[in-house]
């Protein structure tokens, strides 16, 4: 199976910056469709942004769109995402999925591994 590991959360203001890492295990990992989303307590866990498995697409949900960039290095088996310009409503567990059959989704169901999460929290 595919592990997943999310690392970069913490607490920042709002206006600040992390960076998310995403380490995937497996040499299959450059074929496959990479996803974070975002789950904030009580609420459903949200598509947040995706990348095609060779990097040359990318997409954001509107609420991050210039804010969030995503990126992967497939040479170390690594997916990330820039977030900049933190706002509280970013506040949530970040996910990081992978869709072995690269669909390039924006839906949950249609990803086959997940990590467990890193939390984000900004302040106002």
């Amino acid at each position: 199976q595919v592990q997943l590991v999310e690392s970069g959360g913490g607490l920042v203001q709002a206006g600040g910056s992390l960076r998310l890492s995403c380490a995937a295990s497996g040499r299959a990992f450059s074929r496959y469709a990479m996803g974070w989303f975002r789950q904030a307590p009580g609420k459903e866990r949200e598509f947040v942004s995706r990348i095609s498995w060779q990097g040359a697409s990318t997409g954001y949900t509107d609420s991050v769109k210039g804010r969030f960039t995503i990126s992967r290095d497939n040479a170390k088996n690594m997916v990330y995402l820039q977030m900049n310009n933190l706002k509280p409503e970013d506040t949530a567990v970040y996910y990081c999925a992978a869709d072995a059959a690269s669909i390039y989704s924006t839906r949950r169901h249609d990803y086959d591994y997940w990590g467990q999460g890193t939390q984000v929290t900004v302040s106002s």
